[in-house]
């Protein structure tokens, strides 16, 4: 135990500071990505049955909420991050690409290799010209918020942080934010998420990057002393509304930018629940240690894991054909089994690639001098994972 621990435990101490919670919150929304993936998988083995296929499709439109938690979390920690202090971009942006590149870079050579091993799913178009062209926008991140299609399927959110990483050094200094108040601050971004949501309703485009500044409100709340953290009964009830509001039908731009819009509010006041208060129920039931290494780890899990799924559904497919239509209950007792099974893969790569060149070199800068390693300290934490992380 003590060796898993030392490898999949990025809190240190359990005490009133460490926001513990928050690591569970980023296992929850990586296990919602996973329902997306498994539940798109198993349509063919229950394709017989209305009512089950009706109930995966619901489970997966609920799962794509986890991308959109994972933007609020991102709003709130790099914007906390950038807003206390003044940093040099470059160098923001620079510890921006090593928290991301390494692990995708090795994915994305998995990617390559595969579809050179299977040309027949490869995404890579002829001729070569048009292949080295998709496979630089790819690199670049560019799929998601540019119409291309991503090569790694999970990899267009990629472009909506990248988007944001870029933009909100940019916004906060070209509107003096950090000199601001508290109040200003908040009435600027809200009326901006409310200018998008507007604009998305009526003419559609990335509604979603809304999210962002709703971790951005979020910060301000958390660090505001008028705001009073919601109970556990609040927030679970704000979580139970975002989820089953992504059930509305999509007729049209207005209905998924009120769905957008639904998620703006009640993701941050879940999240406010789950980080106020360590000794109520929520953030306890978000403090649960394998909950918060799936967090920890949850990057890796992220890119991974639904090539390890389709992977995992072909040899099935292979070794238990009859397996087909057998029932539901195939539905519940395949989920644990290949949610296992893509936890091997995805574990290897964080302890391999992601824990040692991206998150290490931001703790052993931790090490220089006791005033730089309050700094230093501050901005690892804050930025590159969130742990730890004080109030005020």
């Amino acid at each position: 135990m003590e060796s898993l621990t030392e490898k999949f435990e990025l809190s240190r101490g359990g005490g009133k500071h460490n926001i513990r919670p928050m690591e569970g919150t980023r296992g929850f929304a990586v296990f919602l990505v996973f329902l997306v993936h498994y539940t798109t998988l198993i349509k063919p083995w229950i394709a017989g049955q209305p009512l089950f296929l009706a109930i995966a499709t619901s489970l997966r439109q609920i799962g794509n909420t986890g991308v959109d938690l994972f933007f609020v979390l991102s709003g709130y920690l790099i914007y906390g991050s950038l807003i206390s202090r003044p940093q040099k971009f470059n160098q923001f942006i620079r510890r921006r690409l090593l928290r991301i590149y390494p692990a995708f870079i090795m994915v994305f050579v998995v990617y390559l290799i595969l579809s050179l091993l299977f040309p027949a799913e490869s995404k890579i178009p002829s001729p070569l010209s048009r292949g080295v062209l998709y496979i630089a926008e790819n690199f670049f991140l560019l799929p998601g918020i540019f119409p291309i299609d991503p090569m790694i399927t999970v990899a267009w959110s990629l472009s909506y942080e990248m988007f944001y990483y870029l933009t909100i050094p940019l916004v906060i200094g070209l509107f003096r934010l950090e000199t601001r108040s508290s109040v200003s601050r908040v009435a600027f971004f809200a009326t901006g998420a409310m200018l998008i949501i507007f604009y998305c309703g009526a003419y559609g485009g990335h509604v979603r990057l809304v999210m962002f500044i709703s971790g951005i409100l979020l910060y301000e709340a958390v660090n505001s002393q008028r705001v009073r953290t919601p109970s556990s009964v609040v927030g679970s009830l704000a979580l139970a509304i975002g989820l089953l509001a992504i059930l509305l039908p999509n007729r049209g731009t207005g209905i998924v930018a009120l769905k957008g819009g639904i998620l703006f509010v009640t993701f941050p006041v879940f999240c406010m629940a789950c980080f106020g208060k360590p000794a109520a129920s929520l953030p306890r039931v978000f403090s649960w240690t394998p909950m918060r290494w799936l967090g920890n780890m949850s990057f890796s899990y992220y890119l991974l894991h639904g090539l390890v799924l389709k992977a995992s559904f072909a040899a099935l497919a292979i070794l238990l054909p009859s397996a087909r239509n057998n029932g539901f209950g195939l539905f519940w007792e395949l989920l644990p089994l290949m949610f296992a099974i893509t936890l091997i893969p995805t574990a290897t790569l964080f302890l391999t690639v992601e824990r040692p060149l991206s998150l290490v070199p931001f703790r052993r800068s931790m090490t220089v001098g006791s005033h730089d390693k309050t700094w230093r300290k501050g901005r690892s934490l804050q930025e590159e994972s969130p742990i730890e992380w004080r109030r005020g």
